[in-house]
């Protein structure tokens, strides 16, 4: 017996549409490794009718009081609330994550952010009104860009649906949003949740691969290209928006350093990085995947996080005692257990190095030791349930290590040392610094990095700012 397809579809101007020229791709649960939907494989015409949808719409939109796009936000997050239970079915099906997590982990702060940002759409600051020449006053005007081109990563597809969006429209932009070609359920869901309330084009919605999503960066109608993603693809993406010289915000690739000294309290630490390295298998920029331990402690730790990652369980979305399910796609296994296969002799694999079962793309909680600073596996981002552990002899030392690669996203400092953990939250080169802790996020504080984890912020009054621009004006006093 044949199963039918669920088809997603693209919404463009209000309208639930397949590619012009009827091209799909199939939709894989990773979980399963079976297609379960088809989604739009959508071409030049397909971006061309976004972008027109998206810039009739702007001039409406751009004029909506704070307040009305306030009200429309918060209509949003109340309807995905409602609706919690189809979403999470939704994401745990393109992603294979476990629905009880992603109900209680994921769908709660992507409510709350929109509510941040219906909030900052009425509290945008800049200087005050004055004369800063004689006879003449000047006042500062913060604008939308106009529409924004968005691309979102397949590893926390509605989340980050929300960090590109949200913003953007609370500022009174108008919005073309990507999904990852291998996870679109969730963000055609959202689009047909969002559909009764804003009006027509404001939010749209191409599914597609790639190709699809350079058209839309290259497109002539957008004002400013947002993407999460690889570094390779944020490269990409600026130099595309360089030729007619769009604004850009890039959130690319991580390699968190997690820095533990002699005084940490061992037990909690080991707890706590298992958690935040393995959580949605290790597919995370900020995850807690790069750990730098005291020489004194270091044999400890190692078998004490060895234990906890044999003690931590992988498995199918249904399954209440499982911390992540599959990584996301084939490439993607295969790309984690390349990383073990390659290890230098120097190396030791602690724990886990081998993939799951033999039905979906499962990869086992993996510790490895023993690792050089220019080892590949140190220096490269794995997106996978893979910890590594070096050792350090000091601080200066660790920040070496810390701060030795070309990602600088986020970081956190394990001690009880206050002047210690103020030193190096100083000198860590990263966007964020947690100190005895290591992942959580709230919306009230900004999410970004620095060198190639890209530029711009995520969340917070400084990611709504970028989606906004400043404009000077001077007037005379003399009529």
């Amino acid at each position: 017996m044949t199963t039918e397809l669920r088809r997603l579809r693209n919404y463009i101007g209000g309208e639930f549409k397949d590619a012009a020229d009827g091209r799909t791709t199939e939709v894989v649960n990773p979980a399963t490794g079976e297609v379960y939907a088809t989604a739009p494989l959508s071409g030049q015409a397909d971006v061309d009718a976004a972008m027109a949808a998206a810039a009739a719409a702007f001039p409406g939109w751009r004029d909506t009081t704070p307040a009305e796009r306030q009200k429309a936000l918060l209509k949003i997050a109340d309807a995905f609330e409602a609706r919690a239970d189809e979403l999470v079915a939704a994401e745990s099906e393109n992603t294979g994550k476990p629905l009880g997590l992603t109900a209680s982990e994921e769908l709660p702060p992507m409510v709350d952010q929109i509510r941040f940002f219906a909030g900052a759409a009425r509290l945008l600051e800049g200087r005050s009104a004055g004369e800063y020449m004689d006879g003449m006053t000047s006042i500062i005007r913060r604008e939308p860009v106009g529409v924004c081109a968005q691309v979102a990563p397949w590893n926390y597809p509605m989340m980050m649906a929300v960090w590109k969006f949200a913003p953007a429209i609370a500022a009174g932009n108008t919005v073309v949003l990507k999904p990852s070609d291998t996870t679109p359920a969730s963000t055609v869901l959202m689009a047909e949740i969002i559909d009764s309330v804003l009006p027509k084009g404001v939010f749209n919605v191409v599914c597609g691969d790639r190709e699809t999503g350079k058209a839309m960066v290259e497109h002539s109608t957008p004002a400013m290209a947002s993407i999460t993603g690889s570094v390779r693809a944020g490269m990409q993406v600026a130099e595309s928006a360089s030729k007619d010289v769009k604004r850009v915000h890039l959130e690319l690739g991580g390699k968190a350093p997690v820095v533990v000294f002699e005084d940490a309290d061992i037990a909690k630490a080991v707890e706590d990085i298992a958690v935040a390295g393995y959580f949605n298998a290790g597919q995370d920029c900020t995850a807690a995947t790069r750990v730098l331990v005291h020489e004194s402690i270091h044999d400890e730790f190692v078998t004490a996080l060895a234990k906890a990652a044999a003690d931590t369980k992988t498995g199918q979305p249904d399954d209440e005692d499982v911390l992540y399910g599959p990584l996301n796609n084939p490439n993607q296994l295969k790309q984690v257990a390349g990383f073990i296969e390659r290890l230098p002799a120097h190396a030791k694999v602690e724990a886990g190095g081998h993939r799951v079962g033999d039905k979906g793309y499962f990869y086992a909680p993996t510790v490895v030791s023993g690792l050089k600073q220019d080892d590949e596996i140190i220096q490269n981002e794995v997106f996978g349930p893979v910890i590594t552990v070096q050792s350090f002899t000091d601080e200066a030392q660790a920040l070496e290590y810390a701060n030795g690669v070309e990602f600088a996203l986020a970081s956190s400092v394990w001690t009880k040392d206050h002047g210690r953990a103020m030193r190096m939250s100083k000198n860590l080169d990263f966007g964020c610094v947690w100190i005895n802790t290591h992942i959580p996020l709230v919306a009230e504080m900004p999410h970004g990095g620095f060198k190639k984890s890209g530029y711009g912020k995520d969340l917070s009054a400084y990611g709504f700012e970028d989606y906004t621009r400043i404009k000077h004006v001077m007037t005379s006093l003399d009529g």
